[in-house]
């Protein structure tokens, strides 16, 4: 195995790991600020209402994006298990 492989191997992994975290990130992100937002108008400071919306939302990215992802991780560590004997050449 040579460095370029290994660093071919590695950057796929790395973008394949945003791909994959990046609307979960996101969803969190909207609701914080979106949550944020409304304690800031509503003077209202309570830690769990940050909390629970975000664990929701979560849930719900999840819950509609789950299939997809975990068909996108198999085909990645396929397509990794494939490249195993290239690398021991």
């Amino acid at each position: 195995m040579d460095l370029g492989f290994a660093i071919s191997v590695a950057q796929s992994t790395i973008v394949q790991l945003m791909i994959l975290t990046v609307p979960i990130l996101g969803a969190s992100i909207v609701v914080g600020l979106v949550v944020s937002i409304f304690q800031a108008t509503t003077s209202i400071q309570e830690q769990t209402l940050t909390f629970v919306p975000k664990i929701a939302a979560i849930i719900a990215v999840l819950y509609f994006l789950g299939p997809w992802m975990a068909t996108s991780i198999i085909e990645f560590t396929r397509t990794i298990f494939n490249f195993i004997p290239e690398a021991v050449r």
